[in-house]
């Protein structure tokens, strides 16, 4: 079975499984083709987060996993029946079909035959941890009404049929405002989820948080997502979910540690990112953003291994929020 790494999140492990199974189907497939630099390469991750996935499928899923001067193969070859959906999609499916579970008004005898069959597109060495991986959170009433929402909103992007929404803002006090939106786009952030919406009362595109729509109801209306909308595109250098249009984009220098910057290059942080590895093992960090709040608590999370050295408003941000909490303990 697999531990989860300390300081994972559930998304991150969601995503190692799904490596895990495509690095099962590769080997497979070609027997001896991938040594774990090439499997590195592939997954764009290091070598030694490889050589931890390759223990879980010898020892969690107990395959038969060989290793030769070529490469990697199996003494008895795994069945992988062809698939309508992508391992990563069926894994993304299934989640979300266990998830679903919490839901009372959703009839649970057609949610178990919808996770049997998901289940029944991977080989059986895995169904345990597939369950594991997918095991749905304990119900809260919060959660419930985020998974409401979740679903009504994906109905109404799938249908392209506008929404009409009470939303608490953020700003003037939390007011609740109603409003009529075409959902464009529904992606993760942090522990929520967030719409990205053409908004009619506002005449702009916009970000809502799920959490923060009181309620919602599917509208006949019908409208047509322009062709030039890309989700990366509206994000721009944004870092994270915390957009703006017109601040000043930075480029941003960081020198991380030898320990932090092997965490750091793992993972595609931003499209801008680029990466230098120097010789005493420490990593060159550099991306193309604007600088936000948001951005500064990322910074803070890697404290004495990371050290800012552009631009100096960074530097002078992360040191003071240093010298703050520092005083805390005096």
């Amino acid at each position: 079975m697999m531990d989860q790494l300390p300081g994972t999140t559930a998304a991150e492990e969601l995503k190692r499984t799904s490596r895990i199974i495509e690095m099962v189907r590769m080997i497979a497939n070609a027997p001896e083709r991938y040594n774990r630099k090439a499997l590195a390469d592939r997954f764009e991750i290091s070598e030694r987060m490889i050589g931890k996935d390759l223990e879980v499928i010898r020892h969690g899923l107990k395959l038969p996993l060989l290793h030769s001067k070529q490469g990697y193969s199996f003494e008895n070859t795994p069945h992988l029946p062809l698939l309508q959906y992508s391992f990563s999609e069926a894994l993304a499916l299934l989640s979300a079909v266990q998830a679903a579970l919490q839901m009372a008004e959703i009839g649970s005898p057609d949610l178990a035959a919808a996770i049997a069959r998901l289940e029944a597109l991977f080989p059986a060495e895995f169904v345990p941890l597939l369950r594991q991986v997918s095991r749905p959170a304990p119900a809260t009433a919060h959660g419930q009404h985020r998974q409401q929402m979740f679903i009504l909103l994906n109905r109404a992007l799938l249908g392209q049929n506008k929404v009409d929404m009470h939303y608490e803002t953020a700003s003037r006090g939390g007011d609740i405002t109603e409003r009529v939106v075409r959902p464009y786009a529904i992606m993760p952030y942090v522990r929520s989820w967030q719409l990205i919406a053409y908004c009619e009362t506002r005449s702009a595109i916009l970000m809502f948080k799920l959490d923060r729509i009181q309620e919602a109801r599917i509208l006949p209306e019908r409208y047509v997502i322009p062709e030039s909308f890309t989700v990366d595109g509206y994000m721009g250098n944004t870092w994270g979910a915390l957009r703006s249009e017109h601040a000043k984009v930075d480029d941003v220098l960081l020198h991380f540690d030898a320990e932090a910057g092997r965490w750091v290059t793992e993972e595609a942080w931003h499209a801008t990112q680029e990466v230098d590895h120097l010789e005493d093992g420490s990593v060159l960090f550099r991306v193309r953003i604007v600088v936000t709040p948001e951005f500064v608590k990322w910074v803070l999370r890697y404290g004495s291994q990371v050290k800012v050295i552009e631009p100096s408003h960074l530097r002078e941000a992360v040191a003071t929020e240093h010298k703050k909490a520092a005083l805390l303990y005096r």
